[in-house]
């Protein structure tokens, strides 16, 4: 049996087995199975020819147009980017990644076209799985769909889930410290009503772990559980993009609104210029995105000119930003600002930057 056939065999045993106590061990022990395959199957081929659907990141962050073909992602693309993505009214125009540059509010946002997917593409259908992987580093995902079309967003999704890309989470607060002996410790610091400690010991004994220390710190699921040992997971926000609403209906259109009315989303037209400038601030407003204003060592700061970096950003993000040897030749930095206990705190490469703080990052000297 292939790994793919394999991978279907779990799914449907784990969707007809009836989810109870009795059964919570036997499932997360299918998950983990599950989730095995998959990052099996998910990883990367060496040699080959083809397409490469490796895109080298640039500007303040980088976006991507995902959804099936012919929904508009390259007439939006060209509409809020200076890329040339070619646009023609047939599946499967894009043949690979097209990076356009969308320059907005100061920052310099990458947005990138992939060609579109199709059901069953995490197993590599329509080269599907590369075009997916792909995806795995960007800053934001934006599910494009036709407006006639949105039961395609869960298929998406699906398929974005299978290649470990997980929308709209943040990662579990577990921490797993493996050791030579001892068996396993469970220490919880709230209720686990999700997944009990058998389960918990079975999941990891499934991936081998026989000795280890774990803190769990919020209620999680198997899923979640499983997620953590993988430790190849990628948590990205997403935007859905409902596009061609110019061919709706205005009750079809409010349908559509309600539909989508817990999650971030906007309806466009990217033939007809229809909300496209409100596309642009809702990109910039879901990265979310702070200055820091960089302070030479003995000089004052520089105001005028601050650096756009993503909420969350640490000195080390900053580090890689400005040069590719400052996080190898780092000192320390000096912070002034909201994430500073005091002015000028002295801070190392993990300490995590807040809007408007002021920084100075000090790097050993190098030789003549």
């Amino acid at each position: 049996m292939g790994i793919q056939e394999e991978i279907k065999r779990l799914e449907d045993e784990i969707k007809n087995t009836q989810y109870n106590k009795a059964t919570q061990k036997h499932i997360g022990i299918l998950k983990a199975k599950l989730a095995k395959l998959r990052d099996l199957q998910n990883k990367p081929k060496s040699g080959g020819s083809g397409y490469s659907y490796a895109v080298k990141k640039t500007g303040d962050a980088t976006v991507a147009f995902v959804g099936f073909p012919s929904v508009g992602k390259s007439t939006l693309l060209n509409k809020i980017t200076n890329a040339n993505s070619e646009v023609g009214a047939y599946a499967f125009t894009t043949l690979t990644i097209i990076p356009g540059l969308l320059e907005y509010r100061g920052a310099k946002i990458q947005v990138l076209d992939a060609p579109g997917i199709i059901t069953g593409a995490s197993f590599g259908k329509g080269r599907g799985s590369e075009v997916l992987a792909a995806i795995r580093s960007v800053d934001l995902v934006m599910l494009v769909v036709d407006v006639f079309s949105p039961e395609h967003i869960p298929v998406i999704e699906k398929e974005l889930y299978n290649v470990g890309i997980r929308l709209d989470q943040n990662p579990p607060d577990v921490k797993i410290v493996k050791k030579d002996r001892g068996g396993i410790s469970i220490n919880t610091t709230v209720p686990l009503t999700k997944i009990d400690e058998e389960t918990i010991v079975a999941i990891l004994h499934e991936h081998r772990i026989h000795n280890a220390d774990i803190v769990i710190r919020e209620d999680i699921t198997a899923d979640q559980f499983i997620d953590v040992i993988s430790a190849n997971r990628e948590y990205i926000p997403s935007l859905v993009v409902v596009n061609k609403i110019d061919l709706a209906d205005e009750e079809h259109l409010s349908k559509i609104e309600v539909l989508l009315k817990d999650r971030p989303h906007i309806l466009v037209s990217g033939h007809k210029n229809i909300n496209i400038e409100e596309l642009k601030e809702k990109i910039f407003d879901t990265l979310g995105f702070m200055k820091v204003y960089l302070k030479p060592q003995g000089k004052k700061p520089d105001l005028d000119e601050p650096l756009i970096i993503l909420k969350g950003s640490t000195v080390e993000d900053v580090c890689n930003k400005l040069h590719r040897d400052f996080v190898k030749n780092f000192r320390y930095a000096q912070v002034w600002g909201k994430s500073a206990k005091h002015p000028g705190q002295r801070v190392g490469l993990n300490h995590v930057l807040e809007d408007e703080d002021i920084l100075t990052i000090v790097i050993k000297r190098t030789g003549k």
